[in-house]
Protein backbone atom coordinates (compact mmCIF):
# COMPACT_ATOMS: atom_id res chain seq x y z
CA UNK A 1 0.00 0.00 0.00
CA UNK A 2 1.29 3.12 -0.75
CA UNK A 3 3.10 5.62 1.88
CA UNK A 4 5.00 2.94 4.03
CA UNK A 5 8.07 1.45 4.13
CA UNK A 6 9.46 -1.69 4.66
CA UNK A 7 12.64 -3.08 6.61
CA UNK A 8 14.35 -5.77 4.36
CA UNK A 9 14.95 -9.23 6.42
CA UNK A 10 18.57 -9.06 6.08
CA UNK A 11 19.51 -5.93 7.59
CA UNK A 12 19.89 -6.74 11.17
CA UNK A 13 20.79 -10.80 10.36
CA UNK A 14 23.84 -8.32 8.56
CA UNK A 15 25.03 -6.82 11.67
CA UNK A 16 25.10 -10.04 13.23
CA UNK A 17 27.91 -11.75 10.61
CA UNK A 18 29.81 -8.51 10.52
CA UNK A 19 29.01 -6.16 13.59
CA UNK A 20 28.09 -3.12 11.90
CA UNK A 21 28.14 -1.91 8.73
CA UNK A 22 29.94 0.07 5.91
CA UNK A 23 29.01 2.36 3.05
CA UNK A 24 30.75 4.13 -0.18
CA UNK A 25 29.96 7.56 1.54
CA UNK A 26 32.66 6.72 4.53
CA UNK A 27 35.22 6.96 5.39
CA UNK A 28 37.81 5.34 8.13
CA UNK A 29 36.89 6.16 11.58
CA UNK A 30 39.87 7.99 12.74
CA UNK A 31 40.54 11.76 13.53
CA UNK A 32 42.55 11.69 10.16
CA UNK A 33 39.27 11.60 9.11
CA UNK A 34 38.10 15.10 9.62
CA UNK A 35 39.26 18.09 8.25
CA UNK A 36 39.81 22.20 9.33
CA UNK A 37 36.57 22.80 10.82
CA UNK A 38 35.09 20.06 11.03
CA UNK A 39 33.77 18.89 14.57
CA UNK A 40 34.21 15.76 16.89
CA UNK A 41 31.99 14.33 19.79
CA UNK A 42 32.84 16.76 22.78
CA UNK A 43 34.60 15.23 26.05
CA UNK A 44 31.46 13.84 27.12
CA UNK A 45 30.72 12.12 23.88
CA UNK A 46 28.09 13.67 23.08
CA UNK A 47 27.61 14.01 19.03
CA UNK A 48 28.22 17.31 17.61
CA UNK A 49 25.32 20.22 17.10
CA UNK A 50 23.81 19.57 13.57
CA UNK A 51 26.00 21.64 10.44
CA UNK A 52 28.63 21.28 7.90
CA UNK A 53 30.69 21.05 10.36
CA UNK A 54 29.76 18.28 11.63
CA UNK A 55 29.88 15.87 8.70
CA UNK A 56 33.22 14.35 9.10
CA UNK A 57 31.73 12.77 12.15
CA UNK A 58 28.56 11.58 10.51
CA UNK A 59 30.44 10.56 7.36
CA UNK A 60 32.82 8.06 10.03
CA UNK A 61 30.01 6.67 11.73
CA UNK A 62 29.66 2.99 10.90
CA UNK A 63 32.47 3.01 8.82
CA UNK A 64 34.47 0.21 10.62
CA UNK A 65 32.69 -2.13 12.77
CA UNK A 66 30.92 -1.10 16.35
CA UNK A 67 32.46 -3.12 19.06
CA UNK A 68 29.42 -4.51 21.21
CA UNK A 69 31.49 -4.61 24.69
CA UNK A 70 32.23 -0.67 24.23
CA UNK A 71 28.48 0.15 23.54
CA UNK A 72 27.83 -1.96 26.10
CA UNK A 73 30.31 -0.30 28.32
CA UNK A 74 28.33 3.20 27.56
CA UNK A 75 24.68 2.23 27.58
CA UNK A 76 23.54 -0.56 30.69
CA UNK A 77 20.22 -1.32 28.70
CA UNK A 78 22.58 -2.45 25.75
CA UNK A 79 24.53 -4.03 28.04
CA UNK A 80 21.55 -5.95 29.26
CA UNK A 81 20.52 -7.69 26.23
CA UNK A 82 24.35 -8.63 25.26
CA UNK A 83 25.65 -12.42 24.96
CA UNK A 84 28.61 -12.83 27.51
CA UNK A 85 29.95 -14.13 24.19
CA UNK A 86 29.62 -10.07 23.26
CA UNK A 87 27.66 -11.43 20.18
CA UNK A 88 23.73 -10.25 19.96
CA UNK A 89 21.03 -12.80 19.53
CA UNK A 90 19.10 -11.02 16.45
CA UNK A 91 16.39 -13.47 16.59
CA UNK A 92 15.76 -11.83 20.05
CA UNK A 93 13.25 -8.69 18.71
CA UNK A 94 14.31 -6.82 21.91
CA UNK A 95 17.60 -6.89 21.79
CA UNK A 96 17.71 -5.98 18.14
CA UNK A 97 15.43 -3.18 18.76
CA UNK A 98 17.55 -2.29 21.65
CA UNK A 99 20.39 -2.05 19.93
CA UNK A 100 18.90 0.48 17.38
CA UNK A 101 17.73 2.72 20.30
CA UNK A 102 21.54 2.78 21.52
CA UNK A 103 23.04 3.30 18.31
CA UNK A 104 20.24 6.40 17.90
CA UNK A 105 21.22 7.44 21.57
CA UNK A 106 24.57 7.28 21.54
CA UNK A 107 25.82 8.59 18.03
CA UNK A 108 22.78 11.27 17.49
CA UNK A 109 21.27 11.93 20.78
CA UNK A 110 18.13 10.53 19.51
CA UNK A 111 15.50 8.93 21.81
CA UNK A 112 13.06 6.47 20.13
CA UNK A 113 9.94 4.50 21.31
CA UNK A 114 8.34 1.67 18.82
CA UNK A 115 6.06 -1.11 19.33
CA UNK A 116 6.72 -4.38 18.80
CA UNK A 117 4.13 -5.17 15.46
CA UNK A 118 6.26 -2.19 13.65
CA UNK A 119 9.37 -2.02 11.65
CA UNK A 120 12.61 -1.84 13.67
CA UNK A 121 14.89 0.59 11.18
CA UNK A 122 18.71 -0.63 11.20
CA UNK A 123 20.71 2.70 11.81
CA UNK A 124 23.21 2.40 9.17
CA UNK A 125 20.99 1.64 6.70
CA UNK A 126 19.10 4.56 7.55
CA UNK A 127 22.27 6.78 7.75
CA UNK A 128 23.77 5.66 4.19
CA UNK A 129 20.20 7.56 2.71
CA UNK A 130 20.64 10.61 4.78
CA UNK A 131 24.50 10.97 3.74
CA UNK A 132 23.57 10.49 0.23
CA UNK A 133 21.05 13.07 -0.06
CA UNK A 134 23.27 15.60 2.14
CA UNK A 135 25.88 15.40 -1.03
CA UNK A 136 22.96 15.50 -3.30
CA UNK A 137 21.35 18.60 -2.34
CA UNK A 138 25.03 20.04 -1.70
CA UNK A 139 26.60 19.47 -5.01
CA UNK A 140 23.24 20.55 -6.88
CA UNK A 141 23.36 24.62 -5.87
CA UNK A 142 26.14 27.20 -5.86
CA UNK A 143 24.75 28.13 -2.53
CA UNK A 144 27.87 26.99 0.12
CA UNK A 145 26.99 23.58 1.60
CA UNK A 146 24.42 23.70 4.78
CA UNK A 147 21.77 25.54 3.70
CA UNK A 148 18.22 25.07 5.46
CA UNK A 149 16.13 22.63 3.58
CA UNK A 150 12.92 21.16 4.10
CA UNK A 151 12.65 17.20 3.05
CA UNK A 152 9.39 15.36 2.10
CA UNK A 153 9.77 11.50 3.76
CA UNK A 154 6.56 9.75 2.26
CA UNK A 155 6.00 6.74 5.21
CA UNK A 156 7.67 7.72 7.89
CA UNK A 157 7.12 4.61 9.76
CA UNK A 158 6.18 4.53 13.51
CA UNK A 159 10.06 5.06 14.20
CA UNK A 160 10.81 8.52 11.71
CA UNK A 161 13.78 7.86 11.52
CA UNK A 162 14.66 9.55 8.57
CA UNK A 163 13.54 12.82 9.35
CA UNK A 164 15.07 12.04 12.97
CA UNK A 165 18.31 11.17 11.33
CA UNK A 166 18.04 14.60 9.04
CA UNK A 167 17.24 17.35 11.61
CA UNK A 168 20.33 15.70 13.66
CA UNK A 169 23.27 16.42 11.10
CA UNK A 170 21.80 19.58 8.97
CA UNK A 171 19.34 22.46 10.00
CA UNK A 172 16.70 20.94 7.71
CA UNK A 173 12.82 20.59 8.32
CA UNK A 174 10.50 18.07 7.22
CA UNK A 175 7.54 16.80 6.58
CA UNK A 176 6.57 13.15 7.39
CA UNK A 177 3.44 11.24 6.38
CA UNK A 178 1.82 7.71 6.80
CA UNK A 179 -1.19 5.92 6.15
CA UNK A 180 -1.24 4.10 9.60
CA UNK A 181 -3.01 5.02 12.23
CA UNK A 182 -0.32 3.62 14.82
CA UNK A 183 2.72 4.60 12.82
CA UNK A 184 1.89 8.15 13.39
CA UNK A 185 0.80 7.65 16.83
CA UNK A 186 3.84 6.21 17.49
CA UNK A 187 6.19 8.99 14.78
CA UNK A 188 4.38 12.10 17.21
CA UNK A 189 6.18 10.55 20.15
CA UNK A 190 9.27 9.85 18.94
CA UNK A 191 8.92 13.58 17.22
CA UNK A 192 7.94 14.79 20.99
CA UNK A 193 10.62 12.85 22.92
CA UNK A 194 13.05 14.70 21.09
CA UNK A 195 11.77 18.33 21.01
CA UNK A 196 11.35 18.86 17.14
CA UNK A 197 7.82 19.28 17.05
CA UNK A 198 8.83 22.73 15.46
CA UNK A 199 11.24 21.12 12.47
CA UNK A 200 9.11 17.97 11.71
CA UNK A 201 5.68 17.96 10.89
CA UNK A 202 3.19 14.91 10.48
CA UNK A 203 0.66 14.20 7.83
CA UNK A 204 -2.07 11.58 8.00
CA UNK A 205 -2.71 10.05 3.92
CA UNK A 206 -4.82 7.69 2.68
CA UNK A 207 -4.10 4.83 0.62
CA UNK A 208 -5.24 6.86 -2.70
CA UNK A 209 -4.03 10.28 -1.86
CA UNK A 210 -1.30 11.78 -3.88
CA UNK A 211 2.30 10.34 -2.35
CA UNK A 212 3.36 14.27 -3.01
CA UNK A 213 0.97 16.61 -0.82
CA UNK A 214 1.84 20.17 -1.94
CA UNK A 215 -1.43 21.72 -3.36
CA UNK A 216 -3.40 19.80 -0.44
CA UNK A 217 -1.62 21.11 2.72
CA UNK A 218 -0.45 24.80 1.06
CA UNK A 219 3.12 23.92 1.22
CA UNK A 220 3.53 24.39 -2.34
CA UNK A 221 7.28 26.29 -2.00
CA UNK A 222 8.11 24.61 0.83
CA UNK A 223 9.50 21.00 0.14
CA UNK A 224 12.99 20.82 -1.54
CA UNK A 225 13.49 16.64 -2.05
CA UNK A 226 11.04 13.93 -1.53
CA UNK A 227 12.66 10.87 0.20
CA UNK A 228 11.09 7.14 0.68
CA UNK A 229 11.68 3.35 1.42
CA UNK A 230 8.85 2.00 -0.42
CA UNK A 231 7.63 -1.82 0.46
CA UNK A 232 9.09 -3.71 -2.25
CA UNK A 233 7.04 -6.43 -1.90
CA UNK A 234 4.50 -6.84 -4.18
CA UNK A 235 2.03 -9.22 -2.39
CA UNK A 236 2.53 -11.36 1.18
CA UNK A 237 3.12 -14.44 -0.65
CA UNK A 238 6.12 -12.58 -2.55
CA UNK A 239 7.25 -11.90 0.59
CA UNK A 240 6.92 -15.21 2.37
CA UNK A 241 8.02 -16.62 -1.16
CA UNK A 242 11.19 -14.16 -0.47
CA UNK A 243 12.02 -15.20 2.65
CA UNK A 244 11.91 -19.08 2.23
CA UNK A 245 14.95 -18.80 -0.32
CA UNK A 246 16.99 -17.33 2.54
CA UNK A 247 19.40 -19.89 4.63
CA UNK A 248 18.12 -18.11 7.78
CA UNK A 249 14.72 -17.24 9.77
CA UNK A 250 13.37 -14.23 7.69
CA UNK A 251 12.33 -10.59 9.81
CA UNK A 252 14.25 -12.47 12.77
CA UNK A 253 15.25 -8.78 13.84
CA UNK A 254 11.68 -7.22 14.36
CA UNK A 255 8.51 -7.85 12.76
CA UNK A 256 6.72 -5.06 10.77
CA UNK A 257 3.41 -5.31 9.53
CA UNK A 258 2.21 -5.96 6.01
CA UNK A 259 1.44 -2.26 5.25
CA UNK A 260 4.38 -1.19 5.81
CA UNK A 261 6.43 -4.38 3.60
CA UNK A 262 3.63 -5.16 0.46
CA UNK A 263 2.24 -2.79 -1.98
CA UNK A 264 0.37 -3.49 -5.51
CA UNK A 265 3.11 -3.76 -7.90
CA UNK A 266 6.04 -3.41 -5.28
CA UNK A 267 8.89 -0.75 -5.24
CA UNK A 268 8.43 -0.40 -8.93
CA UNK A 269 5.07 0.49 -8.91
CA UNK A 270 5.31 3.03 -5.96
CA UNK A 271 8.39 4.94 -7.00
CA UNK A 272 6.60 4.76 -10.74
CA UNK A 273 3.49 6.44 -8.99
CA UNK A 274 6.25 8.85 -7.68
CA UNK A 275 7.50 9.94 -10.58
CA UNK A 276 4.23 9.76 -12.37
CA UNK A 277 3.41 12.55 -10.12
CA UNK A 278 6.97 14.29 -10.67
CA UNK A 279 5.85 14.67 -14.05
CA UNK A 280 3.18 16.83 -13.40
CA UNK A 281 5.10 18.61 -10.38
CA UNK A 282 8.13 19.01 -12.03
CA UNK A 283 10.59 21.30 -10.74
CA UNK A 284 8.41 22.47 -7.85
CA UNK A 285 10.31 20.00 -5.97
CA UNK A 286 14.46 20.15 -6.87
CA UNK A 287 14.76 16.31 -5.86
CA UNK A 288 13.01 13.19 -5.88
CA UNK A 289 14.42 10.10 -4.63
CA UNK A 290 13.80 6.81 -3.39
CA UNK A 291 15.84 3.93 -1.88
CA UNK A 292 15.61 0.54 -3.85
CA UNK A 293 15.59 -3.22 -2.16
CA UNK A 294 16.29 -4.76 -5.68
CA UNK A 295 18.66 -4.04 -8.36
CA UNK A 296 16.08 -5.32 -11.00
CA UNK A 297 13.54 -2.59 -9.52
CA UNK A 298 16.42 0.48 -10.41
CA UNK A 299 17.58 -1.36 -14.17
CA UNK A 300 13.50 -0.97 -14.38
CA UNK A 301 12.94 2.63 -13.24
CA UNK A 302 16.08 3.79 -15.12
CA UNK A 303 14.52 2.84 -18.32
CA UNK A 304 11.38 4.63 -17.22
CA UNK A 305 13.35 7.90 -16.09
CA UNK A 306 14.68 7.78 -19.79
CA UNK A 307 11.52 7.32 -21.71
CA UNK A 308 10.21 10.30 -20.20
CA UNK A 309 13.34 12.15 -21.64
CA UNK A 310 14.74 12.95 -17.79
CA UNK A 311 18.32 13.06 -18.26
CA UNK A 312 19.38 14.62 -15.00
CA UNK A 313 19.17 11.81 -12.28
CA UNK A 314 21.60 10.04 -9.70
CA UNK A 315 21.97 6.63 -8.93
CA UNK A 316 23.76 4.87 -6.26
CA UNK A 317 24.66 1.82 -4.17
CA UNK A 318 24.63 1.34 -0.16
CA UNK A 319 27.01 -1.59 0.94
CA UNK A 320 25.95 -2.89 4.21
CA UNK A 321 28.50 -5.58 5.64
CA UNK A 322 29.82 -8.59 3.71
CA UNK A 323 26.35 -9.17 1.67
CA UNK A 324 23.57 -7.16 2.16
CA UNK A 325 23.11 -3.88 -0.51
CA UNK A 326 20.51 -1.47 -0.99
CA UNK A 327 19.96 1.16 -4.03
CA UNK A 328 18.84 4.92 -4.47
CA UNK A 329 17.64 7.02 -7.21
CA UNK A 330 16.87 10.41 -7.36
CA UNK A 331 15.88 12.63 -10.42
CA UNK A 332 15.47 16.22 -11.40
CA UNK A 333 14.08 18.50 -13.69
CA UNK A 334 15.85 21.35 -12.57
CA UNK A 335 19.42 22.15 -13.86
CA UNK A 336 21.73 21.64 -11.27
CA UNK A 337 23.81 18.29 -11.64
CA UNK A 338 24.92 16.07 -8.73
CA UNK A 339 28.47 15.46 -8.12
CA UNK A 340 29.88 12.58 -10.36
CA UNK A 341 30.10 10.37 -6.93
CA UNK A 342 26.96 11.39 -5.68
CA UNK A 343 25.14 10.56 -9.40
CA UNK A 344 27.86 7.72 -10.42
CA UNK A 345 27.80 6.15 -6.94
CA UNK A 346 28.42 2.13 -8.43
CA UNK A 347 30.96 0.72 -10.34
CA UNK A 348 31.16 1.47 -14.20
CA UNK A 349 32.55 -1.49 -15.57
CA UNK A 350 29.49 -3.28 -14.33
CA UNK A 351 26.76 -0.85 -14.35
CA UNK A 352 27.30 1.29 -17.44
CA UNK A 353 23.93 1.12 -18.83
CA UNK A 354 22.17 2.84 -15.94
CA UNK A 355 24.34 5.27 -14.87
CA UNK A 356 23.71 8.73 -16.02
CA UNK A 357 26.30 11.16 -18.21
CA UNK A 358 29.62 11.47 -16.84
CA UNK A 359 30.33 15.30 -14.65
CA UNK A 360 33.98 15.38 -14.39
CA UNK A 361 36.48 15.61 -17.23
CA UNK A 362 40.48 15.21 -16.77
CA UNK A 363 41.88 18.08 -18.52
CA UNK A 364 45.53 17.81 -17.71
CA UNK A 365 48.16 15.99 -15.24
CA UNK A 366 51.37 17.79 -14.52
CA UNK A 367 54.25 16.53 -12.41
CA UNK A 368 54.54 16.96 -9.34
CA UNK A 369 57.86 19.10 -9.37
CA UNK A 370 56.37 21.64 -11.85
CA UNK A 371 55.03 25.47 -10.81
CA UNK A 372 51.14 25.44 -10.33
CA UNK A 373 51.16 29.16 -10.79
CA UNK A 374 51.49 29.14 -14.67
CA UNK A 375 48.90 26.93 -15.29
CA UNK A 376 46.72 28.69 -12.87
CA UNK A 377 47.20 31.74 -14.64
CA UNK A 378 46.26 30.01 -17.44
CA UNK A 379 43.39 29.06 -16.98
CA UNK A 380 41.88 32.48 -15.80
CA UNK A 381 43.63 34.15 -19.43
CA UNK A 382 42.03 31.60 -20.87
CA UNK A 383 37.86 31.54 -19.54
CA UNK A 384 38.55 35.56 -18.99
CA UNK A 385 38.80 36.31 -21.98
CA UNK A 386 35.65 34.49 -23.04
CA UNK A 387 32.40 36.11 -22.97
CA UNK A 388 30.96 34.05 -20.58
CA UNK A 389 27.72 35.08 -18.36
CA UNK A 390 29.92 35.06 -15.54
CA UNK A 391 33.47 33.67 -14.27
CA UNK A 392 34.48 33.60 -10.83
CA UNK A 393 37.92 32.31 -10.24
CA UNK A 394 38.45 31.62 -5.82
CA UNK A 395 42.84 31.86 -5.17
CA UNK A 396 42.84 30.22 -2.39
CA UNK A 397 40.63 27.07 -3.52
CA UNK A 398 42.18 27.23 -6.89
CA UNK A 399 38.82 26.56 -8.64
CA UNK A 400 36.15 29.13 -10.67
CA UNK A 401 33.16 28.50 -11.62
CA UNK A 402 31.96 29.67 -14.87
CA UNK A 403 28.41 30.34 -16.71
CA UNK A 404 27.01 30.71 -20.16
CA UNK A 405 24.49 30.37 -22.65
CA UNK A 406 25.74 28.93 -25.61
CA UNK A 407 29.50 28.00 -27.34
CA UNK A 408 31.18 31.25 -26.90
CA UNK A 409 34.68 29.11 -26.93
CA UNK A 410 33.65 27.60 -30.86
CA UNK A 411 35.14 28.76 -34.32
CA UNK A 412 31.31 28.95 -35.36
CA UNK A 413 30.33 31.71 -32.35
CA UNK A 414 33.28 34.03 -33.11
CA UNK A 415 32.88 33.42 -36.86
CA UNK A 416 28.96 34.58 -36.28
CA UNK A 417 30.21 37.53 -33.97
CA UNK A 418 32.61 38.90 -36.69
CA UNK A 419 29.74 38.64 -38.74
CA UNK A 420 27.49 40.97 -37.21
CA UNK A 421 29.96 43.01 -36.22
CA UNK A 422 30.41 43.64 -39.57
CA UNK A 423 26.94 44.28 -40.54
CA UNK A 424 26.61 46.36 -37.07
CA UNK A 425 24.28 44.38 -35.40
CA UNK A 426 24.48 41.91 -31.96
CA UNK A 427 23.34 38.67 -31.57
CA UNK A 428 21.16 38.53 -27.86
CA UNK A 429 24.10 36.09 -26.87
CA UNK A 430 26.84 39.07 -26.94
CA UNK A 431 25.17 41.55 -25.07
CA UNK A 432 24.31 42.09 -20.97
CA UNK A 433 26.27 39.04 -20.04
CA UNK A 434 25.10 39.28 -16.63
CA UNK A 435 21.72 38.76 -17.46
CA UNK A 436 20.08 36.11 -16.27
CA UNK A 437 16.94 36.46 -18.55
CA UNK A 438 17.72 34.51 -21.22
CA UNK A 439 19.39 31.45 -19.03
CA UNK A 440 22.24 29.16 -18.39
CA UNK A 441 22.89 26.32 -21.00
CA UNK A 442 25.79 25.67 -19.33
CA UNK A 443 27.32 25.62 -15.72
CA UNK A 444 30.97 24.41 -14.96
CA UNK A 445 33.55 24.38 -12.63
CA UNK A 446 37.87 24.15 -13.24
CA UNK A 447 39.77 23.07 -10.53
CA UNK A 448 43.71 22.33 -9.74
CA UNK A 449 44.43 20.14 -7.69
CA UNK A 450 47.74 19.33 -6.35
CA UNK A 451 48.39 16.04 -5.21
CA UNK A 452 51.71 14.19 -3.67
CA UNK A 453 52.86 12.90 -6.93
CA UNK A 454 51.17 15.34 -9.63
CA UNK A 455 49.06 18.17 -10.45
CA UNK A 456 45.55 17.44 -11.95
CA UNK A 457 43.31 20.12 -14.01
CA UNK A 458 39.77 19.00 -14.30
CA UNK A 459 36.58 20.71 -15.42
CA UNK A 460 32.82 19.40 -13.41
CA UNK A 461 29.39 19.73 -15.03
CA UNK A 462 27.77 22.08 -12.85
CA UNK A 463 24.70 23.21 -14.75
CA UNK A 464 22.87 22.44 -17.45
CA UNK A 465 20.77 19.70 -19.72
CA UNK A 466 23.17 19.43 -22.56
CA UNK A 467 26.13 17.15 -22.82
CA UNK A 468 27.35 17.88 -25.98
CA UNK A 469 28.28 21.78 -24.85
CA UNK A 470 30.21 20.05 -22.15
CA UNK A 471 31.88 17.71 -24.42
CA UNK A 472 32.98 20.90 -26.49
CA UNK A 473 34.19 23.24 -23.39
CA UNK A 474 36.61 19.91 -22.68
CA UNK A 475 38.10 19.56 -25.91
CA UNK A 476 38.55 23.31 -26.06
CA UNK A 477 40.13 23.67 -22.54
CA UNK A 478 42.37 20.23 -23.06
CA UNK A 479 43.59 21.49 -26.24
CA UNK A 480 44.13 24.72 -24.87
CA UNK A 481 45.96 24.25 -22.00
CA UNK A 482 48.19 21.32 -23.60
CA UNK A 483 49.53 24.07 -25.95
CA UNK A 484 50.77 26.04 -23.02
CA UNK A 485 52.53 23.20 -21.39
CA UNK A 486 54.46 22.37 -25.10
CA UNK A 487 55.01 26.01 -25.71
CA UNK A 488 56.36 26.56 -21.82
CA UNK A 489 58.52 23.36 -22.49
CA UNK A 490 59.95 24.99 -26.17
CA UNK A 491 60.87 28.35 -23.69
Amino acid sequence: MAGNKRKAPDDAAEMNSRHGASTRLSQPATDKGFTAGESKPDRTGRPPSPGVSADGYFRQLYATEPDFRQLARRDPQFAAVLQDNGQLDFSDPAATMQLTKTLLHLDFGLKLDLPDDRLCPPVPNRHNYILWLKELMDSTSYEHPGRSLCGLDIGTGASCIYPLLGVAQRPWRFIATDIDAKNLSYAERNIRLNGLQDRIRLLDRKPNDPLVPLDDVGIASAVDFVMMNPPFYASEEDMLSSANKKARPPMSACSGAPVEMVCDGGEVAHVGRLLRESLILRDRIQWYTSMLGKLTSLEVLVEQLRDHAIDNYAVTEFVQGSKTRRWALGWSFGPMRPAEHVARGMKASLWKKILPPSVTAELLVLPADQSVGPITSRVQDIMGALELMSWVWEPEAAKGVGRTRENVWSRAWRRKKLREQQEGTKSKAHYDTGSESEGCRLGFEVRVVVGRSDTRVSLHWREGHDALIFESLCGFLQRKLKESVESNKDD
